[in-house]
């Protein structure tokens, strides 16, 4: 199984930034551990703060991988074109956020991305992306 990891604005910063919300681990070194933690994935990860370059590596994604896990992060909220890349290719996609969006600021209630994404892990930490790894794990054949 190959899934891509997609990581949208600002998430390079994770780790450093506002740790009392996104946490004190980078998500290189988390990467790492998934990568450990499951050795028959084949994993690709991928992180811009620019939203053509998210498009194009969801476009490419999309037709590469079994699957997509993508958190956009606060491009979730505004951008058609990605929620547009991931409506049209074929493979599932899972949407992770990292925070509790609606226990933040009113913007971030509504995501974008949600209505073409298979589901939504929102609020769990930086663990959402296991529990979407799982989950595809989980649909092995379906995908």
């Amino acid at each position: 199984m190959k899934l891509t990891i997609i990581n949208g604005a600002n998430l390079n910063m994770l780790g450093k930034r506002e740790p009392e919300i996104y946490g004190s681990t980078s998500f290189d070194d988390y990467f790492e551990e998934l990568k450990k933690r499951y050795p028959e994935v084949v994993f690709d990860y991928y992180q811009s703060n620019i939203e053509g370059e998210l498009v194009d590596f969801i476009q490419k994604a999309g037709f590469a991988s079994d699957g997509i896990i993508i958190n956009a992060g606060g491009y979730a909220h505004t951008s058609v074109v990605i929620a547009d890349a991931i409506k049209s290719v074929p493979v599932k996609c899972v949407e992770v956020h990292i925070s509790n969006l609606y226990q933040r600021e009113e913007v971030r209630h509504h995501s974008l991305v949600s209505a073409y994404a298979k589901g939504s892990i929102i609020g769990l930490g930086i663990e959402g992306y296991r529990l979407a790894i799982e989950w595809f794990r989980n649909q092995k054949s379906d995908i």
